[in-house]
């Protein structure tokens, strides 16, 4: 077993990585819930058939209550309404203030399952059972937790740590591969923000294969990295910015797609390819990243270009929750390895995206 420990101020919590660890998951979650006696599994209409009765089982086997929540599949849940529904049946299942949620799924369930955790009687402890490539190495870690608005995507969250991160890369094996693309993306993000000797890595792996046969090391480098930049930084206010490498343009081909066209990794994809053309353009990035991190996203599958119309970029930037007053902080690469939050006016911003858009 790989471990790592997230050590916020009294928030202390382990991260472990294992295959077979979802057999464990009761034992694991007794060792920190030792007063719980309910838990309220949130998963969604794909994990379910796959992976919930064996959860199920290993917390019935360590003396918990267990309720099985099941969401349908997609962006669409992580809404008002069903975060209501959420409420609804943990609290007709006797929920209480020392009982415990787990997200058990992909990233819109740990989002969904932790703001409802959050939330419900003034917050409730959780655990993440991340079982996408996208979770394992992003959206599990951090605490952030968040559900949509009509006006835009996580725009009502909060910082809620789980009590533990339990990570199983047997449950890659039965991904798309357009969802562990998905996931890809944000791990070359992770070796173009912090290591770049671990993006050269990722190009030696040479597809998927290659990548499942150093999984567990993939997992715990990609989490240690976001690790050490939260502890930094818990509240997204500087050093975690960075994290957001691709992320400001790839929300607006999100949004172009209603959020079910293009995945989250797709839009990132090609929002870092964006990040990198703008510095590469600004004189910040050395001319050739952009070419070199195309490479690795087509290696893997991933888009280098999605359709949007302009007025989309717009509104996608003018949502963006790095926005401070009339300015932005736009995260770009002063070397593979190396991303800095850049602080632009963001109608210079715009000026400068435009001209990427027309050219």
């Amino acid at each position: 077993m790989k471990a790592l420990t997230v050590a916020l101020p009294g928030r202390e919590y382990d991260i472990k990585i294992e295959t077979g660890l979802l057999d464990k998951a009761g034992a694991c979650c007794r060792a920190v819930l030792p007063k719980a006696k309910r838990v309220a599994v949130v998963t969604d209409s794909n994990v379910a058939p796959l992976y919930l009765q064996r959860v199920y089982n290993s917390l019935k086997l360590a003396g918990f209550a267990v309720e099985g929540i099941v969401v349908p599949a997609g962006e669409s849940s992580k809404s008002m309404e069903m975060l209501g529904q959420l409420y609804d049946q943990m609290l007709a299942f006797g929920l209480s203030r020392t009982d415990a949620v787990v997200a058990l799924g992909g990233g819109v369930v740990g989002d969904l399952a932790g703001f409802a955790a959050a939330t419900v009687l003034r917050g409730v402890d959780y655990v993440q059972i991340p079982t996408t490539l996208l979770a394992q190495v992003d959206s599990s870690v951090g605490g952030k937790v968040a559900i949509d608005l009509p006006a835009g995507k996580n725009l009502a969250g909060a910082f809620w740590q789980p009590k533990l991160v339990l990570m199983d890369p047997a449950c890659l094996t039965t991904l798309s591969e357009r969802i562990f693309s998905d996931g890809m993306a944000e791990v070359i993000k992770y070796g173009c923000i912090r290591d770049a000797d671990f993006f050269r890595l990722l190009l030696d792996c040479g597809g998927r294969a290659g990548v499942m046969e150093h999984i567990e090391q993939v997992l715990y480098t990609c989490c240690d990295m976001k690790r050490r930049v939260v502890l930094n930084d818990e509240r997204d206010t500087g050093e975690r910015m960075v994290l957001n490498f691709g992320h400001t343009v790839g929300h607006a081909f999100e949004l172009a797609g209603h959020y079910e066209t293009w995945t989250h990794g797709q839009a990132v994809a090609v929002g870092m390819l964006w990040a990198a053309a703008l510095g590469e353009r600004l004189g910040v990035t050395p001319a050739g990243t952009g070419a070199d991190i195309r490479r690795a996203l087509e290696m893997y599958h991933l888009p280098a270009e999605i359709p949007c119309e302009w007025e989309t970029m717009v509104e996608a930037v003018g949502l963006d929750k790095k926005r401070a007053g009339e300015g932005i902080s736009f995260v770009l690469l002063e070397q593979l390895g190396c991303a800095v939050p850049v602080k632009m006016d963001t109608n210079r911003l715009l000026d400068e995206l435009k001209q990427l858009y027309e050219g």
